[in-house]
């Protein structure tokens, strides 16, 4: 089956052209000014962008958290994250302690395959280490897992400092890289004792208990830990200007450090756990929290120059029923944001489109540089002669509001109810085949699990 998408604008990491776009079968065969003669199908795709498919490669689905379960399981998070023209997503094993990697491993493709719409892959948490987990590390090498995730904070996750550079160590030998969650948990603990102690149970004390110079602080101590390891290391979910210093003197000293934020520090601020109705606040409890306004212009900045590296999502949707749970007690109110539909739209509304950023910094932060850092390029990431034909058609005319009962997750809410967009989403291609016609998924889950290689960015 060949189609030709014809008129539209080819959008790269190093730029942007008009040109016609030639789909054989699963892989795109042609690039240029292609006649239609020889394509079983024209779609005019005049006035529109056409990027390559996104990849979301910080997703939470089915995942076990604060008692409850993520709202959106590895079928229903795909099809919201295939609506969204994600196309690619890198999901978190998670053994529990004491368990194998290989236990998270065999869990996570039973909660994935044959139920996923989007291409899938997983990076491995390690939140054990001794001489057996080490002894794993070229089994999930092997099964196509080359990028790890460590935590400085949560105790059923943290390793502690010495087993952080044993691990960093470890995976340098094998071309690894992980990612890592910085705070401090030691600081933040006692913060929330002493607001607990004081009767402060309302939401309002989630941001107060984890600000921002403790996330630097973390950052800071990652980044002396991994180069004492002589290892490069990706800081994720970063949210601030105190944090992304810590990273800046970091390359000063020649580390080689990545950088990733989400939509939600680009576009959110604190205020919203200020608000006195519960359910309102209650809603937006992340980790790391939302900022102050100041920094989102901060992160916009970075972003342009090239200081931070890839936009994903952190998706871990609860609903507002989940989220009551910590209405007596906010360390109960299960954290995580739903967003992994909205991330494309978002980011070029309010970044391309405002002036933030330009197409090429998008595509490189949604697209190529995902795929570079975890191993999928040039398979993924970008469009040419021989890779996927996975492809976003973006419609800058085709603006709408953003209102969760449009949405496809399994939530109850969207995190940016009444954001207008610039444009919209109208056609995904999942490796040649349309998935997603104006907001319809078009059939079953039909993702395929990635087999990974080494990071090449």
């Amino acid at each position: 089956m060949k189609t030709l998408l014809k008129g539209g604008t080819i959008v790269t990491g190093s730029g942007y052209r008009h040109a016609d776009l030639l789909i054989d079968g699963e892989k795109i065969a042609k690039i240029g000014r292609i006649p239609g003669a020889g394509a079983d199908q024209i779609v005019d795709v005049s006035g529109c962008y056409l990027f390559p498919g996104f990849i979301d490669a910080h997703t939470h689905f089915d995942l076990d958290v604060c008692g409850t379960t993520t709202a959106d399981n590895f079928e229903t998070g795909s099809r919201a994250a295939l609506r969204g023209g994600t196309t690619t997503v890198i999901d978190f094993a998670c053994p529990n302690k004491g368990e194998p990697l290989h236990r998270g491993l065999e869990l996570w493709h039973e909660k994935a395959d044959g139920k996923t719409y989007c291409d899938y892959g997983f990076h491995m948490t390690i939140d054990d280490w001794n001489d057996s987990i080490r002894s794993e590390l070229p089994d999930m090498f092997a099964a196509g897992i080359s990028s790890f995730k460590m935590y400085l904070t949560y105790p059923a996750m943290m390793i502690g400092d010495e087993n952080v550079y044993l691990a960093l160590r470890a995976l340098k030998k094998l071309g690894g890289i992980a990612g890592v969650h910085c705070e401090n948990a030691g600081v933040i603990d006692g913060m929330i004792a002493e607001r607990k102690a004081a009767g402060k149970l309302g939401p309002s004390s989630h941001p107060l208990t984890r600000p921002q110079i403790l996330e630097a602080e973390a950052v800071s101590r990652l980044l002396r830990i991994a180069q004492a390891a002589d290892c490069p290391v990706i800081v994720v979910h970063l949210t601030n200007h105190d944090a992304l210093r810590e990273v800046q003197y970091a390359r000063k000293r020649g580390q080689s450090v990545y950088v990733e934020t989400c939509p939600q520090y680009l576009l959110l601020d604190d205020s919203v756990y200020y608000q006195e109705d519960y359910s309102a606040a209650a809603r937006y409890v992340c980790a790391p929290p939302l900022r102050d306004k100041s920094e989102q212009k901060y992160l916009w900045n970075a972003l342009r120059r090239g200081e931070i590296q890839t936009v994903s999502t952190d998706h871990c949707s609860f609903t507002l029923a989940q989220k009551d749970a910590g209405r007596e007690d906010f360390t109960k109110i299960p954290g995580g944001l739903p967003g992994v539909e909205t991330r494309g739209e978002l980011i070029y509304s309010y970044g391309v489109a405002r002036h933030n950023i330009n197409l090429d910094t998008m595509c490189r932060a949604l697209s190529e540089n995902p795929a570079r850092l975890y191993g999928l390029y040039p398979r993924k990431g970008i469009l040419r002669r021989g890779s996927d034909a996975d492809i976003v058609v973006y419609d800058p005319r085709s603006s709408h509001v953003i209102r969760a009962e449009d949405c496809a997750a399994n939530v109850d809410y969207n995190p940016y109810e009444g954001f207008v967009t610039a444009g919209g989403i109208t056609q995904v291609y999942l490796r040649g085949r349309l998935a997603v016609l104006r907001g319809q998924v078009l059939g079953g889950p039909q993702g395929q699990y990635m087999v990974r290689g080494k990071c090449s960015l």
